[in-house]
């Protein structure tokens, strides 16, 4: 009430000096300035307080989390591990029977999309305590001690919110830590160092005995980039990996996303996992959700494999796209990937499930690979043959074309990164070297020897496969799409019929 008086009468003071002829200039220049004032303190003072103050909203108090673990496909020595944190909150008489000391932090690192936020709700829910989210970049300001005054009002609503709700725990989660953690290095700001130095101090205070215990949980894809003073013991004591899932993870993952969604009889979400291996469960999830558009395109009532494959395509390549080639340049692309797939299907039986002519993403076009198992560790014919499954386009453009075109230019760069993965590893004529002891030239002459050793390999084998060459290339031709198993049927024709193809 009282901001519409003075609002109204100010107006009319104004009104009054003019009429009694004084210069209301001045005046008007002072309230102007006063305005702006007033308003910039306004906005600071809802960066400082707007975290904890009383009155205020706080942007980082989330609703009570209903995430279950056992809704988290996979992860299951990083959800066991994360639990075993968390029973230090719940058991608090057990945990001092044998001395141990409550861990203060917990770090979960991994690519991004493999669940490292959902573990974080899914702990708040399973001790339920007070749960607190932030992320990192909303710490990162540009005045002096905003950034350390956050981190402070954080820690107070965390113990505020567990005392309001009669809870003895509370779960701090920073999400994307390595933008206020980063190393410090003394090249950047002060106001970052600052910010760091408080999430440290707060953390060294976090009392073990004391109610509400805190915990902090955090997130991050680059551990690497973390300042020391974080990761050590009494303040990060554990260091959770959240990797990849592997294939039965997969299948997991699957099974939850698909479970309020009509699957048809055909389905199978095991050759769905074993078709995606890399993938995150970000990447899943969106297979599945894509599948579904796909059926619902179709006007399909259930949701048929040939959706999932097109899914898996899209989360992969990206969307088809409305680019047309020329009737040449078809030929050539199709000659290009057929190159791919015999060699893939010569060196791994079986790993071919799809040669297609369709533009999507930047590919003009690609084949689609069967993993047969999910591989960690690569020995020298394993990364050889790789090499090979790359080099296969382009030797196939040489044979037909006279040359190479800029189609091959990513595979080139995957088979560079194998071929030096290889010398790195002590796989090589080199033997087992020190990277930084070795002439770059002695390096490169190695890379160049073992690509030029498998480009005759492979050139070898596909000039014995000219009948599979033009069989391919024509049903590429007429239908855009050549499936695994009629490919397979057309390779293992011509090879009893013809020579045999030695690897």
């Amino acid at each position: 009430m009282g901001k519409e008086v003075v609002i109204g009468v100010i107006p009319a003071v104004l009104v009054f000096l003019w009429f009694l002829g004084i210069n209301i200039v001045p005046f008007l220049v002072f309230a102007v300035v006063l305005t702006a004032l007033f308003f910039f303190v306004s906005r600071q003072g809802q960066g400082n307080f707007s975290l904890g103050g009383k009155g205020k909203q706080s942007k980082h108090l989330v609703p009570q989390s209903t995430v279950q673990f056992a809704e988290i496909g996979g992860q299951e020595r990083a959800k066991n591990e994360l639990k075993e944190a968390l029973d230090f909150l719940k058991h608090k008489d057990q945990i001092e029977q044998y001395g141990i000391r409550p861990l203060k932090g917990v770090l979960l690192t991994g690519p991004p999309g493999t669940g490292k936020t959902l573990m974080a709700k899914a702990a708040a829910n399973y001790t339920n305590s007070a749960f607190v989210a932030a992320s990192g970049s909303q710490f990162v300001e540009m005045y002096v001690g905003v950034g350390a005054q956050r981190v402070r009002d954080l820690f107070k609503e965390v113990k505020a919110l567990a005392e309001k709700n009669g809870q003895d725990s509370g779960i701090i989660f920073i999400d994307e830590i390595d933008v206020v953690g980063g190393k410090r290095d003394g090249q950047q700001q002060r106001e970052y160092d600052q910010t760091l130095n408080q999430l440290l101090t707060e953390m060294d205070g976090i009392g073990t005995s004391v109610k509400p215990r805190i915990l902090i949980i955090a997130a991050t894809n680059r551990k690497d980039m973390l300042d020391p003073a974080l990761l050590r013991p009494g303040r990060f004591d554990r260091h959770i990996s959240v990797d990849l899932p592997d294939k039965t993870a997969r299948e997991q993952i699957l099974v939850i996303h698909t479970a309020n969604k009509p699957l048809a009889s055909d389905v199978s979400l095991e050759q769905v996992a074993q078709e995606t291996f890399g993938f995150s469960g970000a990447q899943l999830e969106s297979v599945a959700n894509e599948a579904a558009i796909y059926a619902m395109r179709d006007q399909s009532e259930k949701i048929e494999a040939r959706h999932f494959a097109y899914a898996v395509d899209k989360v992969m390549l990206g969307e088809k796209v409305d680019r047309e080639a020329s009737g040449e340049e078809k030929k050539r692309v199709a000659m290009h990937e057929l190159g791919h797939a015999i060699i893939s299907e010569l060196v791994r039986p079986g790993s071919v499930s799809q040669v297609t002519l369709s533009p999507r993403g930047k590919a003009l076009g690609y084949v689609r690979q069967n993993p047969m198992e999910d591989r960690y560790l690569y020995t020298k014919d394993a990364l050889e043959k790789q090499i090979m499954v790359c080099l296969g386009g382009a030797v196939s453009e040489e044979i037909y074309y006279g040359g190479r075109s800029t189609g091959s230019k990513n595979d080139f760069e995957q088979a560079l990164n194998m071929a030096q993965e290889i010398v790195q590893s002590g796989m090589s004529r080199l033997g087992i070297v020190h990277m930084g002891y070795v002439a770059k030239e002695r390096i490169h002459d190695e890379v160049n020897h073992l690509l030029e050793e498998l480009l005759d390999r492979t050139r070898t084998l596909l000039k014995k496969c000219d009948t599979v060459f033009q069989e391919g290339l024509r049903t590429l031709m007429e239908e855009e799409v050549l499936q695994g198993d009629a490919f397979r049927g057309l390779l293992t024709s011509h090879i009893k019929s013809g020579e045999e193809l030695a690897v």
